[in-house]
């Protein structure tokens, strides 16, 4: 099957209007492929390893001055950020989706995140609260002030290109701090269009210093030279739990902070008095959605044994029917895997399952849905005797593996078998359980739903997980803290000097 939309053409087009420099994208060193057909759209000037120190050092100079901005004003920024993102909707929505195949509506939902950050970061801009601390000496005042951390590194997943940028970039900026961000080097092009959306609000706010936002692309090397340049403060990483390995340990060598999201292995349960019908909506967005490529894609479900036949049969159905095709061209509700590479691990998880003694429905590349060089697969459904073997990783693609249980104490002990925590569902209507579930003896992710799936967390929730997640949390509640540093202040209005403790030290 032959697309029928010209997808570098329209790219081009997207990208011009945009305003991006052709400098960027037309004769760049890094070929960009669309994963809609396989085609070449670009190819995107990179940053070296050595030119990474330069972009540092301009991140520091607006550091400076950007301190020195009130945070209400730095959150006006922020509020212009957010209305060219309004304008720019249609477009970044639609290059989303050719540069990370998500389906239309996927595409403009993650531009419309990034529009409710900025809403979210601006009210924050006049919320930076520090507490009044009683003090056990009279005459004086405790209390804590928050103040901006420093240069701020952001490195970014291909799957949501540019919304995990904004969770992190609109919090910074508010927060004071300049940004340099390393996007997936398969998703660059999304990348070089926010930035340039971002440099509209600085034209329209006026007095921002130059660099507050650095969009550098490149691979390894690039990374490990922003990771270990010392005057970048905070690293927000998002990725494998391999590469949380490599860049966890080298932050906490020269003590900077880091924000890591990692893998997602997450699970659900499906109770006996769930809601059959709601469930079976939810796991198939949770399983299918964005093809599979989300870091809380549902990939493992236990289902009790009472309900487990009509279910699965169901989720067969459903698997089997849902439409698949090039996101630019249909209306289909699944899209392309980003490359071959993803299509390969797919097909190598469910060898090991068959191994295991798993049965298969769907997996198989579906070759008319898409051009030879896209990788277009039907979901499958995997019928596994036991959580053993690749249910207990994480494969980045539409693979569900389903498992019966009986006992529900052992359902949340097998649910919480598996390295990864970030997200988690239960589908019952037994208060007990559902309570059960969010406790302490319950799951032990980051995220916790309870007759929802397990994507999908709005941005007023911090979102992270636990374990080799990571444990960072970004978006909401009160994860702006980790873009500033905490002072403990103590003021004397006495003519006194008593000290804490009734500790003793007079001198003549």
């Amino acid at each position: 099957m032959t697309s029928k939309v010209d997808v570098k053409n329209e790219t081009t087009s997207i990208l011009e209007r945009l305003g991006v420099p052709a400098t960027r994208w037309n004769d760049g060193d890094l070929p960009v492929h669309s994963p809609v057909d396989g085609g070449r759209i670009a190819d995107v000037a990179t940053t070296s390893a050595q030119e990474a120190a330069t972009v540092v050092d301009a991140a520091r100079t607006a550091f400076d001055a950007w301190r020195r901005v009130p945070a209400p004003r730095r959150g006006e920024l922020v509020r212009l950020l957010g209305e060219e993102l309004r304008a720019a909707k249609a477009d970044l929505g639609r290059l989303v989706s050719i540069e990370a195949g998500k389906i239309p509506s996927e595409g403009a939902g993650e531009v419309q995140e990034m529009i409710d950050i900025c809403d979210f970061a601006v009210g924050l801009s006049r919320q930076l609260y520090g507490l009044t601390i009683a003090t056990e000496r009279p005459g004086h005042r405790m209390m804590e002030t928050w103040h901006p951390l420093g240069v701020v590194g952001v490195i970014t997943a291909f799957n949501f290109p540019v919304a995990v940028w904004s969770w992190n970039t609109a919090l910074a900026i508010v927060c004071g701090n300049p940004v340099i961000w390393k996007p997936s080097e398969k998703t660059p092009l999304t990348a070089l269009a926010c930035e340039a959306i971002f440099r509209r609000a600085v034209e329209r706010f006026a007095d921002a210093p130059e660099n507050l936002l650095q969009v550098v692309v490149g691979e390894r090397a690039l990374g490990e030279a922003i990771v270990d340049n010392p005057a970048v403060a905070l690293v927000s990483a998002t990725g494998s739990t391999r590469m949380g390995r490599e860049v966890g340990p080298r932050l906490a060598a020269r003590f900077a902070r880091s924000i890591l999201e990692l893998g997602g292995n997450n699970g659900g349960i499906v109770c006996p008095s769930a809601d059959l019908d709601m469930t079976l909506r939810a796991v198939a967005f949770g399983a299918m959605g964005t093809a599979g490529q989300r870091c809380t894609t549902l990939r493992r479900l236990f289902v009790h044994e009472s309900i487990y036949d009509t279910l699965v049969a169901r989720l067969k159905k459903a698997y089997e029917s849902v439409s698949i095709g090039n996101p630019l061209e249909t209306s289909a509700l699944v899209g392309p895997l980003i490359d071959r590479g993803a299509f390969e691990a797919m097909g190598e998880a469910l060898d090991a399952a068959r191994a295991e003694g798993g049965t298969v429905t769907g997996g198989e590349r579906d070759e008319a849905a898409g051009d030879s060089a896209a990788y277009y697969v039907r979901p499958a459904v995997v019928e596994m005797p036991s959580q053993c073997g690749p249910v207990l990783e994480e494969t980045f693609a539409p693979i569900l593996y389903v498992m019966k249980y009986s006992d529900f104490d052992a359902a949340i002990r097998d649910h919480n078998a598996v390295a990864a925590g970030l997200s988690s569902s239960i589908f019952t209507r037994d208060m007990q359980e559902a309570e059960l579930f969010l406790s302490a003896e319950g799951s032990d992710c980051g995220i916790a739903n309870v007759n929802i799936g397990t994507s999908g967390a709005e941005i007023g929730g911090a979102f992270g997980g636990e374990k080799e997640t990571g444990g960072g949390r970004e978006s909401g509640s009160d994860a702006w803290k980790a873009y500033m540093r905490r002072a403990t202040n103590t003021v004397n209005f006495s003519t006194e000097l008593p000290l804490a403790q009734g500790v003793s030290f007079d001198i003549e």
